[in-house]
């Protein structure tokens, strides 16, 4: 039994123990990922905390189809929304995908604080400033889909499961960021190996929007 299936196990018998070893075991990636939606530190801390509560509560239905950290993602990711739609917070700036996520390091921002000062504001470059205000200008279905790629780095297959959605959708929904990046700063580049690799399948506009995931 793996670690995760173990305390798993135990949390869905209400061991608190046990949930708190796979809070600990997780922390920092929810952490990271509610920041790089939401923008701000303060956010990204209540999200957590929020993501963690939603969890706890909702251990017992855990049926095991998917895996937990994929579960886990699933209920961030829809905290972060609805913080966003709530109105608690506009989302802010992500992350167009230069610098891989550190969830090693501890180091929640991949491309810079997305939260900045005004002084760390002047002393940004010309080139840094355009890209994370177009990446803040992009949809938030290519917004998020591109975060959770390019920032997370996780397999279109397990973006796919996170956000229910075709595979072939976050593909599409990927390449159609970049595409957009590209054309509003006005470079271009050659798609990845990975985005050459992806399924050819363009979805219809419909497909392209943010289905909500459930937790």
């Amino acid at each position: 039994m793996s670690e995760d299936s173990d305390d798993l196990a135990k949390a869905r018998q209400g061991d608190r123990d046990a949930f708190g070893a796979l809070v600990r075991r997780y922390q920092r990636r929810v952490y990271a990922t509610a920041l790089h939606i939401l923008g701000s530190h303060g956010d990204a801390d209540d999200v957590t905390q929020e993501t963690f509560v939603r969890a706890y509560r909702a251990i017992g239905q855990f049926d095991g189809r998917a895996d937990f950290f994929t579960w886990l993602y699933r209920i961030t990711v829809n905290t972060s929304l609805n913080h966003v739609r709530s109105g608690k917070r506009v989302a802010a700036l992500a992350e167009a995908g230069a610098t891989e996520a550190d969830h090693a390091g501890g180091r929640p921002e991949a491309l810079g604080a997305p939260q900045h000062t005004p002084l760390e504001w002047l002393t940004m470059t010309e080139d840094v400033r355009r890209v994370l205000e177009t990446v803040a200008g992009l949809s938030e279905t290519l917004r998020i889909t591109l975060i959770l790629a390019t920032v997370e780095q996780l397999p279109y297959k397990q973006i796919a499961e996170i956000l229910e959605v075709p595979e072939g959708t976050v593909a599409w929904r990927v390449n159609e960021a970049r595409r957009l990046l590209r054309e509003r700063l006005g470079v271009s580049s050659r798609p990845s190996e990975r985005d050459a690799k992806a399924s050819p399948d363009q979805p219809s506009p419909q497909a392209g929007r943010a289905t909500p995931a459930k937790s």
